[in-house]
């Protein structure tokens, strides 16, 4: 059965406000102005806002434009389908996470926010065995994690902090690397404020 031309198009507003909101909250969680971004992605900066607004739809390439920018896979402005309406920006089913990142790099993240328009995010982070980050991250963010299972090793302002399953761990803007010793994937539920991804 198909559907009516105005549930389409409603569906198809709904993506379309969905992508707006996270274009621009990564673009203020890189503390980055209309302008900056606009100049970043070679576009003018009413044209940004136009986007950040759902006025204007970002073509493929403005959208690989925007990823490269925000440090981001092109892949998080996709799978914005909730198909039950009263769900949508509320509820996360398993099978509708967005995926980030990829099993080569040793870490794939599941969005488990509705959206990255909120305060925090809410990631499932899975770390590959032997995956680690060589190179100390920092955010100006608040960031928690709760180690769901597997072993983990957390590195904060120069401590390593071995972790497992029950475990977790809270740091503020400090300097930062993981890694995982153990023969198994080590799932850790991570919460960032305010939104990185």
């Amino acid at each position: 059965m198909a559907l009516p031309s105005t549930a389409i198009r409603s569906e198809q507003e709904n993506r379309e406000r969905l992508l707006a909101g996270d274009i621009r909250a990564l673009r203020r969680a890189r503390g980055l102005t209309l302008a900056e971004t606009g100049l970043k992605v070679g576009r003018s900066v009413g044209w940004v806002s136009q986007v950040e607004r759902g006025l204007s739809i970002p073509s493929l390439s403005d959208l690989r434009a925007f990823a490269e920018l925000f440090g981001v896979p092109v892949s998080l402005f996709f799978s914005h389908d909730v198909p039950v309406e009263n769900e949508r920006g509320v509820v996360v089913r398993a099978g509708s996470r967005r995926t980030l990142g990829t099993s080569d790099s040793g870490l794939v993240e599941e969005l488990l926010s509705p959206d990255l328009g909120g305060s925090f995010e809410m990631l499932r982070s899975v770390f590959a065995p032997g995956a680690e980050l060589k190179t100390e991250a920092r955010r100006p963010t608040e960031e928690a994690g709760y180690v769901a299972s597997g072993s983990f090793d957390i590195e904060i302002s120069g401590v390593w902090h071995k972790l497992g399953e029950g475990d977790s761990f809270r740091f503020d803007g400090k300097p930062f690397r993981w890694r995982n010793p153990g023969a198994e994937p080590a799932v850790v539920i991570w919460v960032v404020s305010p939104p990185v991804y």
